[in-house]
């Protein structure tokens, strides 16, 4: 097909560029932690099976142990009770895992304020600069909290038992679920909510919104700051996990380069 051709051919000269927006999965991945007497998820674990000695002369290999949403990691619908009856991972149709990406980039606000909550005059002022909304696509929130990533204390930035990471606020919330033509959200944070997600009403907006209206979350984002504000293609790849309310995924953005 001449289209996948001139793909490969704008790859194979510079003309697309890949970005990868994942962070890296290891031991050292921050992990969202809830309060007592909520159950917290495993964090990443790489053991070793052999590596070329007695175990398997010839081979290295290792089991992992991971949770579902630990590291850039996918939201499937069924993760939340309030869209308990839509997709589990598995499930998600294809086209919503390839799609056109607007990126908002919020992070001047965020580095004054890192309790900063989306709303909808934010993204209503980057249509106005960009146009609609991606039919179909993802919406994108840089807030710059990726430089954070590589300390779990310092990417969950807790204080007086609360953590301080901004989201979006449930106006903002509901909106993007039910009138936005965006299939999916992404953030860079360890979730698609803010830290202190739990005073808002509804508790965990975008997770309460967007799930239940079908749509997926996208979170632990990296390299938001190379992307265009609209023009790229987001490719998302979870594993196909059974019933799974999410998986790690590798993400990565095609962005055509002058």
């Amino acid at each position: 097909m001449p289209v996948l051709a001139d793909l490969v051919s704008a790859l194979r000269t510079g003309g697309v560029e890949v970005v990868d927006l994942t962070a890296p999965l290891s031991a050292s991945t921050p992990v969202l932690q809830l309060p007592p007497p909520f159950a917290n998820t495993a964090s990443f674990q790489l053991t070793e099976i052999s590596r070329y000695d007695d175990r398997g002369p010839r081979w290295y290999w290792n089991d992992i142990r991971t949770g579902e949403h630990v590291g850039t990691h996918v939201d499937a619908p069924v993760h939340w009770l309030s869209g308990k009856d839509g997709p589990s991972v598995d499930r998600i149709p294809l086209r919503t895992l390839i799609g056109p990406a607007a990126v908002l980039d919020a992070s001047d606000r965020v580095a004054d304020d890192p309790d900063f909550l989306l709303g909808i005059d934010d993204v209503r002022r980057w249509e106005r600069d960009h146009g609609p909304l991606p039919e179909g696509g993802w919406l994108l929130y840089r807030t710059g909290w990726d430089a954070r990533s590589g300390d779990q204390a310092d990417f969950l930035n807790a204080g007086d038992g609360v953590s301080h990471t901004p989201g979006v606020s449930p106006e903002c919330a509901r909106w993007l679920a039910e009138e936005a033509p965006i299939a999916g959200f992404g953030v860079e944070t360890v979730g698609t909510d803010a830290g202190r997600a739990t005073e808002l009403d509804p508790i965990f907006p975008c997770h309460d919104r967007l799930l239940g209206a079908g749509k997926c979350g996208l979170t632990q984002l990296r390299n938001l700051a190379q992307l265009p504000a609209a023009g790229a293609l987001l490719v998302v790849s979870p594993l196909p996990i059974v019933g799974g309310s999410g998986s790690p995924a590798r993400v990565y953005a095609f962005v055509e380069r002058s």
